[in-house]
């Protein structure tokens, strides 16, 4: 994972296969956010291997990567997770919505304001973007994506979400300077718990857990 363009695209040719199963598979429409995230993440990894293969920079490819990765994620994951919560967890849930869309306003703004470069180093990707505030909105962003899994109510998101957070930790310990693109694709590899989530579901929606 984000160690070559070629790496980055079987990973995101294999996450996104899960991704359509995940979708093929839903059976209630509220699922449909959720059980597309692999989809999406396969694309976003696929999307890192053209940033390779242009040698970093501030290309069309990196600025998708970047607005998948940041606003996107920050607002969507949060909200995916509230659509397919049962009523009971939705009351919890509101505040990593609240939060996801704040952080997804803002990464958002910081996009729009200024360029976006990335740069190979080594065997990771590293990118550079001006945020005002870094902390606060690395801060918002977790409790928003692994946040919401957490209080999610339904057992398999939750241990998907401390995968998740283990893997934030363990990639902003080992890889600083590139702790997004290596936490996004392990998020994107963890995209198979996912699919089991789908699989459980039962047919009429969400129930209590």
């Amino acid at each position: 994972m984000c160690w070559s363009a070629t790496a980055d695209l079987v990973a995101g040719t294999a996450v996104a296969g899960v991704g359509v199963a995940c979708v093929a598979r839903v059976r209630d429409p509220r699922d449909l956010p959720l059980a597309a995230l692999p989809l999406l993440l396969g694309a976003h990894q696929i999307v890192e291997a053209l940033v390779w293969n242009s040698g970093g920079g501030s290309g069309a490819a990196t600025v998708v990567w970047a607005v998948i990765a940041l606003p996107v994620l920050a607002a969507g994951v949060p909200m995916a997770v509230w659509c397919a919560a049962s009523s009971r967890a939705r009351r919890l849930l509101s505040v990593p919505v609240v939060i996801g869309a704040a952080t997804g306003a803002a990464l958002g703004r910081a996009l729009a304001a200024g360029p976006v470069t990335a740069e190979i180093r080594g065997h990771t990707m590293g990118y550079s973007i001006g945020l005002s505030h870094a902390p606060l909105l690395i801060a918002g962003y977790l409790l928003a994506t692994v946040g919401s899994l957490l209080l999610s109510g339904d057992r398999r998101l939750f241990v998907l979400g401390v995968l998740v957070a283990v893997g934030a930790v363990v990639c902003a310990a080992l890889w600083r300077l590139e702790f997004v693109s290596t936490w996004c694709a392990l998020a994107a590899l963890c995209s198979v718990v996912v699919l089991r989530w789908v699989r459980s579901r039962p047919r009429g929606g969400p129930v209590s857990v």
